[in-house]
């Protein structure tokens, strides 16, 4: 699937892959989080931390009629308010995408996957 935008110059198409690796891209800069997870744990093992190529794999757009939607499966450092980080992640990521691509995003839904301690 992909995102259509018309405006005065044509039209574009916007794939879901891209989508997804723009929204990845903004999450792991936040504050707090180690990095993003596999939304299909069951079958990609336990909680994985995927590379910055495979950010698409820990989110899903979808679409419903004309909202955009984005579930975001993500890792966070242990210690940090765990609300606090999500709600910053979702955020940036509206951010990004109106910014980046011009797109309103209606809901970003963050799922914790797990909690990393890190040694700096």
């Amino acid at each position: 699937m992909s995102v259509d935008l018309n405006n005065k110059y044509g039209h574009i198409t916007i794939s879901n892959e891209v989508i997804s690796t723009i929204a990845g891209g903004a999450a792991v800069e936040c504050y707090g989080i180690v990095g993003m997870a596999s939304k299909n744990q069951i079958r990609d093992g336990f909680t994985e931390m995927l590379r910055k190529e495979n950010f698409s794999k820990g989110v899903v757009v979808r679409q419903e009629d004309d909202n955009l939607h984005i579930d975001m499966y993500i890792i966070v450092s242990y210690g940090t308010k765990i609300s606090e980080v999500a709600h910053n992640v979702q955020s940036q990521v509206k951010y990004t995408l109106n910014k980046t691509v011009g797109l309103s995003v209606d809901s970003v839904n963050i799922f914790i996957q797990g909690v990393r301690v890190t040694s700096d």
